[in-house]
């Protein structure tokens, strides 16, 4: 997943965040904030660092499931705590309930040192389709 991670594609991609740190139920993820980030006031967009949480939300279940299964945000609500105008985001993602069917996860998101952002969502863990 860490590679995979490196080679992303989409959405991914576009937020460049590498994962630093990556096991059952915990991931830390490093995000440069760049200048195509920054709203007109100079600011990271908000739906960016929401994109940064919603991809660390799922991507940390990844190690708890089995092979095929993959995972579905259904909900997740943030706080945002401070502006952001530089430096790199670190999205502290970790598991805090998870079933056959669903997990809950929070994501603390610092910048330099300072939390900046708080989330929590729910998941639902899919099951692979038969091939038919």
């Amino acid at each position: 997943m860490v590679a995979a991670n490196q080679a992303a594609t989409g959405l991914p991609g576009f937020l460049g965040a590498d994962f630093t740190e990556f096991g059952p139920g915990r991931l830390v993820a490093r995000m440069p904030v760049r200048d195509d980030m920054l709203t007109l006031f100079g600011n990271i967009h908000g739906g960016v660092m929401a994109a940064l949480v919603d991809h660390v939300l799922g991507c940390v279940l990844y190690p708890l499931m089995r092979r095929g299964q993959w995972a579905a945000t259904t909900e997740f609500k943030l706080n945002y705590l401070a502006p952001v105008s530089g430096g790199d985001l670190v999205a502290e993602s970790t598991v805090l309930a998870m079933t056959k069917r669903t997990a809950v996860v929070r994501v603390e998101v610092t910048n330099e040192g300072h939390l900046a952002c708080v989330a929590q969502g729910t998941l639902l863990v899919v099951e692979p389709q038969p091939k038919a």
